[in-house]
């Protein structure tokens, strides 16, 4: 393994020369980028069949706020704040609001939204993770630092008021325990939105090696091996490692083969949390031995988005778990630029034994997490803040969220949005999932309902389209819980009992991979998980998901 020092300078010489990869690909239509601009101008101008607001009249009644959330990281490859990418201003420009953006670095937005709010100093919309907030959305809002939205949407927000109306299965996502509304949410409202991420590997390789896309651990275990040895691999497998170790297999690979999740999980209603069941000692044992063969990375628990895109990109890895979009989709451009046999293909979640099927997947709950955004008690402007956080869910709104501008980056083609050049082939070489992230939010969360017209057209190689029939395979819907409201006790307590055990869990996590202690520690650090109240966090997500299942009334 090597020296702390000689990874640092390791990978940042491979970043630099991902960046001058980059660079390079994208220069290729730098003669076109002039031409590129000015087509999309004109044709922003040409009279699309939008509501053109009177910017004489905006100029004097426009309203500012302030907007506090982190950028995609495909938008920021091209443009580096909000104001500068187009969906954002035009946004802006359709509602009237004018949009002053606090951005904070990337990957930091855990550790930058604390600072914010103990600071005081509290933008007017936050767009975070409220699921999250320590005691649950309704402690922020009993803590004074977003507001309670329901009777706001019901007086401001007509269209997710509707929405919401017309699906109860997704108004109970959205809601608290005690019935109270906390941010405008991002929707997967077709269930084929809900899988888009799994294992993928390099088919060049394995066909040069005489090899077939693994499907058990066996045979991953000799594919990574041949990786490393025949093709030079230093890191075979790679995943992310941040926010948390093991976060890019926490959906369901590898360790889904142990019939379990890094999670809590369900057998027939019967909450379960996977790290304390002895599989979760096997998947241990598993990793543990692929850690000292080299075949997964050696830096594992410092795996970022960037770092992952340089490990596949230049070759230090050959197989990941990563998006059908911002994995396939940008790496294989990239990838072919450089060598046009490069393939990428992509694998199973891995069973033990051919021919099981997979119990465990990527399958997002129809609400998601991230993207929601909420109006903060400091806000002056709350019927102009959710009259525009309202516009993502009414009809003209879906189409700039999911598809953008018409005439720029789409077209109504016997009634069906199609993207335009400006997305699928852009003349600046920027990959689809760039140009999407420039000109939508489709392919990456915020306040709308996403359409499954997007992933339609999205998906345009035959290997992301087959990534999704594959990745989808699985059983995953059977055992993932769905978004489950809680009461502020409730989210308060169960916070309190998971910050300290998943501090032990990536602890134990990581000194067993790493073989700093020996794989009978696991039983242990079992004893001081459930010490710590694991049992009783398991009760809470239990009486959650009773509650969810029996569509109690709010009281």
């Amino acid at each position: 393994m090597m020296r702390k020092g000689q990874g640092r300078r390791g990978l940042s010489a491979a970043r630099g020369l991902l960046a001058m990869l980059l660079m390079l690909v994208a220069l290729l239509g730098a003669c076109d980028r002039n031409e590129g601009q000015s087509r999309a101008q004109e044709a922003a101008s040409a009279g699309h069949p939008v509501r053109q607001p009177d910017t004489a009249r905006l100029s004097e009644e426009r309203v500012s706020m302030t907007y506090w959330a982190e950028l995609n990281g495909n938008a920021a490859s091209i443009k580096p704040r909000f104001s500068e990418v187009p969906f954002f201003q035009e946004w802006q420009r359709r509602t009237g609001v004018k949009l002053e953006f606090i951005q904070p670095p990337a990957n930091q937005g855990k550790e930058a939204i604390s600072i914010l709010l103990a600071s005081g100093e509290l933008p007017d919309l936050i767009e975070y993770e409220w699921i999250h907030y320590p005691g649950g959305p309704e402690k922020a809002i009993s803590d004074g630092y977003i507001l309670r939205l329901n009777e706001i949407i019901d007086r401001f927000a007509p269209n997710l008021k509707k929405y919401l109306s017309e699906h109860p299965d997704i108004d109970r996502q959205v809601r608290t325990a005690n019935g109270s509304y906390y941010a405008f949410p991002f929707i997967q409202g077709d269930q084929r939105l809900r899988t888009y991420q799994g294992p993928i590997i390099r088919k060049d390789w394995l066909d040069e090696l005489g090899l077939e896309v693994p499907g058990t651990i066996d045979e991953w275990h000799d594919v990574l091996k041949a990786f490393k040895e025949r093709k030079g691999a230093e890191a075979p497998l790679t995943f992310l490692g941040v926010p948390n170790p093991l976060f890019g297999i926490e959906g369901g690979g590898f360790i889904g083969a142990f019939g379990i999740k890094k999670d809590f999980y369900q057998e027939q209603g019967r909450v379960k949390f996977g790290v304390i069941e002895p599989e979760y000692k096997e998947f241990l044992a598993l990793f543990r031995e692929w850690y000292k063969e080299g075949l997964i990375d050696p830096n594992l628990a410092a795996v970022d988005s960037e770092t992952q895109d340089t490990n596949m990109i230049l070759g230090r890895s050959g197989a990941s778990i990563w998006n059908a979009g911002a994995g396939i989709g940008t790496w294989l451009p990239v990838l072919q630029a450089r060598d046009a046999a490069a393939e990428l293909a992509p694998a199973p979640y891995p069973v033990f034994n051919k021919g099981e099927h997979p119990k465990f997947g990527q399958f997002a709950p129809a609400v998601g997490a991230s993207g929601g955004v909420a109006i903060s008690a400091n806000n002056r402007h709350v019927e102009e803040a959710a009259r525009m956080l309202d516009y993502g869910y009414g009809p003209e709104g879906h189409m700039l969220f999911n598809f953008g501008i018409e005439g720029v980056s789409y077209e109504m083609k016997g009634g069906y949005p199609a993207y335009t050049d400006l997305i699928l082939n852009n003349p600046d070489r920027w990959a689809p999932s760039q140009a999407l992230a420039m000109y939508t939010r489709a392919s990456y969360f915020g306040p709308f309902v996403q359409d499954v017209r997007y992933m339609e057209q999205y998906y345009t190689l035959t290997e992301q389209q087959e990534a999704i029939r594959l990745w989808s395979d699985t059983d995953a819907a059977l055992h993932n819980l769905p978004t489950l409201p809680k009461t502020e006790a409730e989210s308060t307590e169960f916070s309190v009992i998971m910050q300290d055990v998943n501090r032990i869990v990536d602890e134990m996590s990581l000194k067993i991979i790493f073989g700093i202690e020996p794989l009978e520690a696991f039983d242990g650090y079992v004893e001081q998980i459930q010490a710590m109240g694991i049992d009783r966090a398991i009760q809470i997500q239990q009486q959650s998901l009773d509650r969810f299942n029996q569509a109690l009334p709010v009281k």
